[in-house]
């Protein structure tokens, strides 16, 4: 684990920052600091609602990719722009480089609302499979890297209705991403274990992390 640091929007809380590829369990590890009482800013629920339909994020994204990612009641298919741009390195940056910019500034204002409840929450937890490469690692006061086996990946994926051929395609997407992540990471937890080991090594991180603030 790196030296402390401290984040550069300066919250009050501490601001952990939680990665990790696709099916390493950033949404279970998040629940579980939420009944510790964190407050969870979650990336992709951000961009969900930035991305409703006539949304200028969404219009940007047809007027790129083509109105064929439209669906009748003109939101975006996802399902669909996914296998393209996941297939796609030049095309998933290009995606990025539309949704990235307005995401960011969602995101700072969800933290800094967070940060100014009363009472302050135990920390504030942004929940983003692609904090570094948005460049909002610098936000953080700790970088989690959750990390798992391929295999457990995929029966993770796959327990959720994802196809195999799909879930496999998600999981090589990320494969050049790890040594960047490892690089930023202020901690890195396996969540392939049992799973009260799992809780409990995310209950010995927490309070790390507090008593470092």
């Amino acid at each position: 684990m790196s030296a402390p640091r401290r984040g550069t929007l300066g919250t009050r809380a501490p601001l952990i920052g939680l990665i990790g590829p696709i099916g390493c369990g950033k949404s279970t590890v998040a629940g579980w600091l939420a009944e510790r009482g964190a407050e969870i800013v979650d990336a992709d629920c951000v961009t969900r609602q930035l991305m409703s339909p006539g949304s200028s994020v969404v219009e940007a994204i047809f007027d790129r990719f083509g109105a064929e990612f439209r669906s009748r009641d003109g939101s975006l298919d996802r399902a669909a722009l996914g296998r393209l741009v996941f297939s796609d390195p030049d095309l998933l940056s290009e995606l990025e480089s539309i949704v990235h910019p307005a995401v960011a500034g969602a995101l700072e204002g969800s933290i800094r609302a967070a940060d100014s409840r009363v009472p302050a929450p135990v920390a504030i937890v942004l929940e983003a499979i692609k904090l570094v490469e948005a460049g909002h690692a610098p936000w953080c006061d700790e970088i989690w890297l959750l990390v798992c086996g391929r295999e457990a990946q995929l029966a993770r994926l796959v327990g959720r209705g994802m196809a195999e051929s799909d879930a496999r395609q998600r999981v090589a997407a990320q494969v050049d991403s790890l040594a960047l992540w490892h690089s930023a990471a202020t901690r890195t937890l396996r969540t392939d274990g049992p799973r009260d080991a799992v809780e409990l090594a995310v209950d010995a991180a927490l309070r790390e992390a507090l008593a470092r603030r």
